[in-house]
């Protein structure tokens, strides 16, 4: 093991273009496509980084599981001169497909503005450093580019998550910037352009609709994907394992991995809780206020794999399950205790013998 490797063993999360390195310089290296300007590989190459598949002898791991006409589209998307713009509800991917689509085309997926109440338009275009411009008024040297307007002079990709958390200005501050494709800084009487290959990933959450709704002349900038949740239990299963094993893995958890049995049945949960009716369409079933995603079922997972690996014997158990159900379902919510205990006793408890453990440690857990 390098030096280097070494190193990065401590880190808790890498982004996707050092985590998945040997991957990108793979399909770099077998790439035959045409590849555009500013990109470090052709449409097709990113498509199966994102996708999974070979190149050469080398196996390129899924990152997205769902439907690749919605891949196709974004990465279609980023060889025009429009910005993409991913939205969905919480726990689709959004975010984790933005790394991995700037990771690939350009190789750098950590120019990102993070959208929130006080995201101010100089994250989105430059700021000063006050020392510098005390001492020597407006100069090159004090100026303080934004992650957009680093990517711009670059050539690259920006991402600006969760963009409708942002107030109306700042939003519309990047209007001008995806129509003209500068950024002008009048203070020191110049313009920076876009080199070939710019381009922005936003994403928003449809939970967050009617927080600050994003203007029509906004939207018309941007190609609207939108990512559904998992379309049948089989797919969330398999996402679920994927992430849940290599989330595991990264932080050496020391407990083994979940049965599929137990995946299964968090999974089944998850579902029933999120569309409101069992799974074999017989009854109905009350929902949450909170979110009850992919993602929380990955963390609930995980959370409960530490569980056993620091309290227990490092093999997953009904208790360790219903600890981490307890908390992903019931979010300081007297509404939604409620609901969880209907779900208990109307539907899990019903389900046999082999959901017979779990709901009474669940039933533990709610008392």
């Amino acid at each position: 093991m390098t030096t280097e490797q070494e190193q990065l063993k401590d880190y808790m999360r890498l982004p996707a273009e050092v985590l998945y390195r040997e991957e990108l310089e793979a399909l770099r290296k077998e790439d035959k496509g045409n590849i555009p300007a500013g990109w470090q590989m052709s449409p097709r190459a990113v498509l199966t980084f994102i996708a999974g598949g070979k190149a050469g002898k080398k196996v390129i791991t899924p990152k997205y599981i769902g439907n690749t006409r919605l891949i196709e589209m974004a990465v279609a998307t980023l060889v025009t001169d429009r910005a993409l713009l991913l939205i969905g509800e919480p726990g689709t991917a959004k975010s984790w497909l933005s790394e991995n689509l700037a990771a690939a085309i350009y190789g750098n997926s950590g120019l990102v503005v993070q959208g929130t109440a006080g995201t101010s338009e100089e994250h989105v275009r430059y700021s000063w450093n006050y020392a510098m411009l005390l001492a020597n008024g407006p100069t090159p040297e004090a100026l303080v580019k934004s992650p957009i307007m680093r990517a711009m002079e670059d050539g690259g990709i920006a991402r600006f998550e969760e963009i409708s958390r942002c107030a109306s200005e700042v939003q519309d501050a990047l209007i001008s910037i995806l129509s003209e494709k500068t950024i002008s800084v009048p203070e020191l009487g110049k313009e920076a352009g876009a080199r070939k290959g710019f381009s922005i990933i936003a994403t928003a959450n449809t939970r967050d609709r009617g927080v600050n709704e994003m203007s029509a002349a906004l939207k018309r900038r941007f190609n609207i994907i939108v990512l559904p949740a998992p379309a049948d239990i089989e797919t969330e299963l398999s996402i679920v394992k994927k992430r849940v094993a290599e989330i595991a893995s990264s932080y050496n958890l020391g407990a083994a991995v979940p049965a599929d049995e137990a995946l299964l049945k968090v999974v089944t949960i998850f579902r029933e809780l999120r569309s409101g009716m069992t799974l074999d369409k017989k009854e109905k079933v009350k929902t949450p206020a909170g979110v009850i995603s992919t993602a929380e079922a990955i963390s609930l997972l995980t959370n409960s794999m530490a569980l056993a690996a620091s309290f227990g014997d490092g093999e997953l158990t009904d208790r360790d399950l219903a600890a981490g159900l307890q908390g992903a379902v019931v979010k300081d919510d007297d509404k939604d205790k409620l609901v969880w205990k209907e779900y208990l006793d109307n539907v899990m408890k019903k389900k046999g013998a082999e959901w017979r453990g779990l709901y009474q440690a669940c039933k533990e857990m709610n008392e």
